[in-house]
């Protein structure tokens, strides 16, 4: 079943005619016989803070997100993770970059649709805790990462994960935030 996701949309108008174009290709399939799957989910990739802020607005026209958090932790901070002057400002657990998030996910499920992530920070156990308490439907990661993640997943319940993620929102620090991550992750390994 594929799924079409477009990156790097950062307004409403250029979301609108990637849709028109993809129905002028389904329109030419329709007048050459060739089969497709009609009701194709399209979706697109938020990785900037335009697209987190018109969140809402993308959600209605949208059948899914996808989470970029490379890229959006990197927009959202305005720091290239590769310089390597700067680098050190990078972190995805800045409180900016996880209200980003948050926004994201309740624009999405507000409207009834999924969102999903990519990006290293879905793979980061201590990052899993959270983004599940948060509400995201799907973590993508590399394979490597599937069975710590899933191991965790088992342990953990919903509930407990929400009230996780309401504290984390409420923290003011990456240091905060990654010391109490790190601290809950501890006790859920004892387990």
């Amino acid at each position: 079943n594929l799924k079409i996701m477009f990156p790097m949309v950062i307004s409403l108008d250029e979301l609108k005619k990637s849709k028109s174009i993809l129905e002028d290709c389904k329109a030419e399939l329709d007048k050459e016989g060739i089969e497709y799957d009609k009701d194709i989910q399209v979706g697109i990739m938020i990785e900037t803070p335009a697209s987190v802020m018109l969140a809402d607005r993308f959600a209605k026209i949208c059948d899914f997100f996808s989470i970029g958090t490379n890229d959006l932790t990197q927009y959202t901070l305005a720091v290239d993770r590769d310089n390597k002057k700067i680098s050190h400002l990078y972190n995805s657990f800045n409180p900016s970059v996880l209200l980003s998030i948050k926004k994201v996910i309740d624009a999405a499920h507000k409207e009834g649709k999924w969102v999903g992530m990519c990006g290293e920070l879905a793979s980061d156990e201590r990052a899993a805790m959270l983004l599940i308490g948060l509400g995201l439907d799907e973590l993508s990661m590399s394979t490597s990462s599937i069975l710590p993640i899933k191991d965790l997943i088992r342990k953990i319940k919903f509930t407990d994960m929400q009230e996780l993620a309401n504290k984390v929102l409420s923290m003011d620090s990456e240091e905060e935030i990654e010391n109490y991550l790190n601290n809950t992750l501890s006790i859920y390994k004892k387990s």
